[in-house]
């Protein structure tokens, strides 16, 4: 009985999409929560690390693999100079409630491509109503070299 389950288990396996192939769709942003993931972008293309770090919550974090954590504006700045290029976000999934929301989504260099990576934005409001990322955890999609 237990051999015929596992048995099963495996012949599903085999035919369902692995999950390096699968690519989850896109959802659509409200415009508050999108125009982070365009001001990121923007930013990220100009290399203009004092407006990736403007994005972020004065307390915010950068969760980037195989690096400590970086916390603040000024250290967010310090972590980012120097970094950019071509950059695409999308989203997968979302949510907010109250003054509290995440992000959930892709990456890639140009729009269209498979993804490189994904991320976990976590946000929270501004004192101005403004959506800032409390979170930025992200990684790419290849395995470690």
């Amino acid at each position: 009985m237990v051999l015929t389950a596992l048995a099963f288990a495996a012949a599903l396996a085999a035919e369902a999409p692995t999950q390096a192939s699968a690519r989850l769709p896109s959802v659509t942003l409200p415009p508050e929560l999108a125009r982070v993931l365009t001001d990121y972008e923007k930013a990220w293309g100009a290399k203009d690390a004092a407006a990736l770090a403007r994005l972020f919550a004065e307390d915010g974090f950068i969760l980037q693999r195989n690096k400590p954590p970086v916390r603040g504006r000024a250290e967010i700045e310090k972590a980012y100079a120097g970094a950019g290029g071509p950059l695409v976000l999308r989203a997968m999934a979302y949510a907010t409630e109250g003054s509290v929301g995440y992000i959930i989504g892709g990456y890639a260099a140009r729009a269209g491509e498979p993804d490189d990576g994904k991320f976990t934005l976590t946000l929270k409001k501004g004192p101005d109503g403004k959506w800032l990322i409390m979170s930025d955890m992200d990684n790419g999609n290849q395995p470690p070299r």
